[in-house]
Formats: structure tokens, C-alpha cells, sequence
């Protein structure tokens, strides 16, 4: 085994349908009494630690580490309620990649994500593909998303008995942030457009690849040699 895939969830393997934006606002409101649109919030590929403290800051001027924790308790239980609706799907080409990468010996993959590991469970659990990540990064490692590499490389040489260099490793997500998270460690990058960024709006930020979907499985695949 000598590659190591560590994916980004939202927008990059799945569409949740809108619902962790939905149990943010539901927590907002039951926990804090507060109704808000998040209009003013630009969070796409930040963490959810960094989502929590920065609404809560907004609002009140602070975020106590009590707070942030009642609050993401209240979006947690939320969630799993918000996955069930029609529009939360296994993005076009997804399943077919990663049930390929499982069936190989030769490369390994996890996840390298700013949802909190519950909310990563309740997410890819739903849809049917948490199984195939036996280890991964999250927002309960750090704050900053570029603070989440280490980890995810950590678990990855402790599961498979192995060190992976920066060279075989490859962050796939759908944000700048992504690509970002994955220099900071020295990994290769490979961007998709299937969220808010467009095609050349990454490409802007230097990935080693850039992708519009993940729909050709082939054209995917040719990038990890």
C-alpha cells in the first residue's frame, strides 16, 4: 500500500440537502433563542468549530467554550432528523471511485473533513458510506481546518502500519480551503467543482488537479499515477 486518498465530505462525496445549515439554524434557535438566515456567513469548507464560535461571536461578542459545546450538541441532534430528506445524495461518480479504491491493496483512504467525527458518522452513515473510512481528521482535532492533516496522516500510518510521504498522499475536497489544508502537509490536491466554487476559481489556488465532477471514474483514477 503506498497511496493515500483523505477526502472532504460536504459537496466533494455527498449533498447532504441542505441539512447542516438546517440543524445550525434549529440549534441556533432552540439553545440560543436566536433566528438567523447565515446570510452574513461564508463557511464552506471550514470547520464546525469554526462555524459554532464564529455565529456565536456575531451574536453575542463572545463564545465561551460551554457555549460552543451546547451549541454544536443541539446542531448534532438536529442533523440526524435534517438527513432525512430528498435531496441528501451520494454525489454522480462517488461510490463507484470509492468502492474501486477499496477493493485495491495498493492505496488506502480516509477522510480529512471540518465536520465534527459525530456529524461525519450521522452524514456518510445515512447514505451508506461511513463503513469504507476507517480512519480520518476532524473538527474535534482542531479549529483550523490546515490544523488537520497531521492528524489525519497519523491515523493513517497507525491503521495501515505505515508512514505515507506527502508525495502519495492526495486531498480531494471542493474548496480552496481543501487545497490549502493539503499543502500545509505537503500532499497533492485535487479539486472538484461540485460546491460553491467554480472550476477556475480553484484552479486559482494552485491545485494539482482540478476536476469539474467526479463523474469519470477513469479520468479520476489517471490522476493518482
Amino acid at each position: 500500500m503506498k497511496t493515500l486518498l483523505l477526502w472532504d465530505i460536504d459537496c466533494t462525496l455527498i449533498d447532504s440537502g441542505g441539512a447542516g445549515e438546517r440543524g445550525l439554524k434549529l440549534a441556533l434557535k432552540r439553545e440560543f433563542g436566536i433566528d438567523d438566515d447565515f446570510a452574513w456567513l461564508e463557511y464552506f469548507g471550514r470547520t464546525d468549530l469554526w462555524i459554532a464560535r464564529t455565529i456565536l461571536e456575531h451574536h453575542f461578542g463572545r463564545a465561551s467554550a460551554t457555549d460552543i459545546q451546547r451549541f454544536l450538541d443541539g446542531y448534532l441532534k438536529s442533523l440526524a432528523d435534517e438527513m432525512h430528506n430528498p435531496r441528501a445524495r451520494v454525489l454522480t461518480g462517488v461510490a463507484e471511485i470509492i468502492n474501486h479504491i477499496a477493493s485495491r491493496s495498493d492505496i488506502a483512504q480516509g477522510l480529512l473533513t471540518g465536520n465534527l467525527q459525530v456529524g461525519a458518522q450521522i452524514k456518510l452513515g445515512h447514505l451508506g458510506l461511513w463503513a469504507r473510512f476507517p480512519f480520518g481528521a476532524f473538527a474535534d482535532d482542531a479549529e483550523d481546518r490546515n490544523e488537520l492533516g497531521p492528524h489525519a496522516l497519523r491515523r493513517a500510518a497507525a491503521h495501515h502500519g505505515r508512514e505515507f510521504i506527502p508525495d502519495q498522499v492526495f486531498v480531494i475536497g471542493d474548496t480552496p480551503h481543501d487545497i490549502a489544508c493539503g499543502k500545509t502537509v505537503g500532499a497533492r490536491t485535487i479539486a472538484v467543482a461540485t460546491g460553491r466554487y467554480s472550476l477556475e476559481q480553484l484552479r486559482s489556488h494552485g491545485p494539482t488537479a482540478a476536476l469539474q465532477n467526479l463523474s469519470d471514474a477513469t479520468a479520476f483514477l489517471s490522476l493518482l499515477n
